[in-house]
């Protein structure tokens, strides 16, 4: 794959995939770096646990399309 620095996919994890719906799944970025950040790209969820808002990025494939690796490092530049 040309730009191979931009993608890896583990076929050999044995969480893969941990999200359906990709074709190709990026597993570069498979701890989100993004969590961390209230507003990111992706879809997660909220809910509250013993007072806690816990943010949930179970049902999220952002991270692991390979088209949003440019989207990824520029919030990671920026943040």
């Amino acid at each position: 794959m040309e730009n191979s620095y931009r993608f890896f996919e583990n076929k050999n994890c044995k969480y893969f995939p941990c999200h359906k719906g990709l074709t190709e799944f990026n597993c570069l970025f498979c701890y989100c770096p993004m969590y961390r950040l209230e507003h990111c790209p992706g879809n997660p969820r909220y809910f509250e646990k013993n007072g806690r808002r816990i943010k949930d990025c179970s049902d999220c494939t952002f991270p692991h399309d390979p088209e949003h690796y440019d989207t990824i490092m520029q919030i990671l530049r920026e943040t």
